[in-house]
């Protein structure tokens, strides 16, 4: 899966006002209203559902590969603590987070941003890896522009609501070695196009704070 790509779509963005929260979705309220749909081989379904109570996503992916864009431009050096849930039926089967062939995922989370020119676009890949330990961190094998990181790993956990909260911030710096210049969006993406597997996913509300 080239993840260029997929930050590629990322042009004209909303700018945010200043406040502690910012809701990058409410799904229970708007839908999936502001998701613009990627695709790159086939098409991964993805559905509001009512889970328990809540609405959230439900992405459902065969052999495909297609995520769910947010443009949404905000500053990471105030908006740096990132928060959301997720869940999974199970992780990719042959999926190999070192390998072109076996870069799938049940689930992943994109934190997007800027580069003067598309190239140059980078982007912090927050995955539930098949392999990658929990906590480690490595380039996608198709651009070093995409760091992926680690967040979840393994199916010990699968089937769980798990909740999440990472320092955009933090992470950006110890990636990229740098502070990051604005950031212009969020993408979530559950794909299964190398492998050719399947994998169920759901997504929960997201919400970008100024504080942890």
């Amino acid at each position: 899966m080239i993840c260029a790509s997929l930050v590629a779509v990322v042009i004209a963005t909303a700018t945010v006002g200043r406040a502690d929260d910012l809701a990058v979705s409410r799904f229970s309220v708007e839908g999936l209203s502001g998701w613009t749909p990627k695709s790159f081989k086939g098409t991964t379904d993805y559905r509001l559902v009512d889970d328990n109570g809540r609405t959230v996503v439900k992405a459902t992916s065969n052999a495909a590969a297609s995520g769910l864009v947010k443009k949404i431009r905000f500053d990471p050096v105030t908006y740096r603590y990132l928060r959301w849930s997720w869940k999974i039926d199970h992780i990719i089967k042959d999926g190999d987070e070192k390998s072109r062939a076996g870069d799938d995922y049940a689930a992943r989370l994109y934190v997007i941003f800027p580069g003067r020119f598309f190239w140059q676009v980078r982007a912090i890949n927050y995955i539930w890896a098949n392999k990658l330990p929990k906590g480690e961190s490595l380039p996608n094998t198709y651009t070093a522009e995409d760091m992926m990181v680690a967040v979840e790993s393994g199916p010990s956990q699968a089937g769980q609501w798990i909740t999440e909260e990472r320092d955009i911030l933090a992470d950006y710096r110890y990636l990229f070695g740098e502070d990051p210049k604005g950031a212009e969006g969020i993408a979530m993406m559950t794909d299964t196009d190398n492998t050719g597997g399947s994998a169920v996913a759901w997504y929960g509300e997201i919400v970008i704070s100024t504080k942890p």
